[in-house]
């Protein structure tokens, strides 16, 4: 939409340093594309990926992001999770995608799913943590089904043969999970150190110091 382009460099002017590209609406697509597209901005900030939601890679950057961004050192890139960690003033436009004229769409399912996972593990360790809770909430529920089955084998009832050894199992699948999620921790740690991504990034400089340290005299 080329009107979009002219309110996107307004919007520049008014003081923006990122301006976002985000699409009004997806009437013009198929179901199954609108359904996958919608699962996926909110598959990514559930994970903790901030990114806005039905923008894709149509976006206004100043120069000053830019020279910013540089400091971001990493090879895998994902451009619409990482534009949002350089901060800066930032508002979004939107615009109507009109219907495909000619061709059909050359980003399938299998490659939003790429998209996706290449996203999630560019920006958040969140899978590791889900790993460990499962393994906490799996090594807690067998965990209370052996204290159960012990019970009933004290009061004197049945107990059935699979039900000890299949709690015992679950257990012990418990503690291999959590044991796996704490070493995803420090290896998810490692891993999101060596992308040595700036700690702060300075927006503006002010000479408000120096003024202080050395007031004028009156």
């Amino acid at each position: 939409d080329i009107k979009a382009m002219t309110q996107m460099v307004k919007e520049y002017h008014n003081g923006c340093e990122v301006v976002y590209g985000v699409r009004s609406k997806r009437d013009t697509d198929t179901f199954m594309k609108r359904f996958t597209a919608e699962s996926f901005y909110k598959l990514l900030s559930s994970m903790g990926a901030e990114v806005v939601f039905n923008h894709a890679d149509y976006r206004l950057v100043s120069s000053k992001v830019l020279d910013e961004f540089a400091n971001f050192k990493e090879v895998n890139i994902f451009l619409r999770g990482m534009i949002p960690l350089v901060g800066f003033k930032s508002t979004s436009v939107y615009y109507e995608r009109h219907e495909r004229i000619a061709g059909e769409s050359h980003y399938p399912l299998s490659k939003m799913l790429s998209l996706a996972f290449d996203g999630i593990t560019s920006l958040s360790i969140k899978p590791i943590r889900i790993i460990t809770g499962m393994g906490i909430a799996v090594a807690f529920l067998s965990f209370i089904m052996i204290v159960y089955t012990f019970i009933r084998y004290f009061t004197g009832a049945t107990i059935e043969g699979w039900a000890s050894t299949s709690s015992i199992i679950c257990f012990l699948s418990g503690i291999q999970l959590i044991s796996l999620g704490v070493i995803g921790e420090y290896i998810g740690k490692i891993y999101m150190e060596t992308k040595a991504r700036p700690r702060f990034i300075i927006s503006e400089r002010t000479d408000l110091i120096r003024d202080l340290s050395h007031p004028t005299d009156t």
